[in-house]
């Protein structure tokens, strides 16, 4: 199966823009990262990752390189944020750990909610955290806009979490989101509810920053 896309309009160094998403693939027995590669919807290239990084879930990609290289935020260690660097695409290893598990909301397991959002304040990185009896939450994190494996600020709260009836479904406990589009001043955020309905928030930019901590 293929799951989680993460996906991203690039813009590369001569001004082209390319749709890249990075998605985890499962053979029924591996689980490992591949990354589709479109202009206009209408054909794909499928190409797995490799490295270190090519082993883990939730890889995402900036949406266009920083001091000449691609960057990612994924995960080395199956519960911590890191920020990755590399001059080929296809391959992401080692990087620096940008932050873990601190509140209960997110004490079993972190990770991204699909690729950040540039803002003059910073990087907005929206993220899940898997807390208690398994539930996961969703919270924010504001990078900084030249070094993103500095944290400026973070949720010491989720601003989404599951209650009453979005506890329920195939997969209970779960809010999760593989993205958001910026609209304006707003971010608008669609997010399955226990993998088995959709739904969408729309939230201030200035009110998320202002959450941060």
């Amino acid at each position: 199966g293929l799951e989680d896309l993460r996906l991203v309009q690039f813009t590369e160094d001569d001004g082209k823009k390319l749709f890249y998403g990075t998605y985890t693939a499962f053979s029924g027995r591996d689980v490992g990262c591949e990354m589709m590669t479109t202009e206009r919807f209408s054909e794909f290239n499928l190409t797995p990752l490799r490295g270190a990084a090519a082993g883990q879930k939730g890889l995402a990609l900036f949406p266009r390189k920083i001091d000449g290289r691609y960057c990612a935020i994924g995960r080395l260690d199956h519960e911590s944020l890191f920020f990755l660097q590399s001059d080929d695409r296809f391959v992401w290893n080692y990087g620096k750990r940008v932050m873990g598990p601190k509140y209960l909301w997110e004490l079993v397991q972190m990770g991204n909610c699909g690729s950040p959002i540039e803002l003059d304040e910073g990087w907005l990185l929206l993220t899940h955290g898997v807390g208690a009896m398994r539930q996961y939450s969703m919270g924010a994190v504001l990078l900084d806009k030249k070094d993103p494996s500095k944290v400026i600020g973070r949720s010491v709260e989720p601003f989404l979490t599951p209650v009453d009836e979005t506890r329920e479904g195939y997969v209970p406990n779960v809010v999760y989101t593989c993205g958001m589009l910026r609209v304006g001043e707003r971010l608008l955020i669609p997010y399955g509810v226990a993998d088995s309905a959709v739904r969408f928030i729309s939230v201030r930019i200035r009110d998320m920053l202002a959450s941060l901590s």
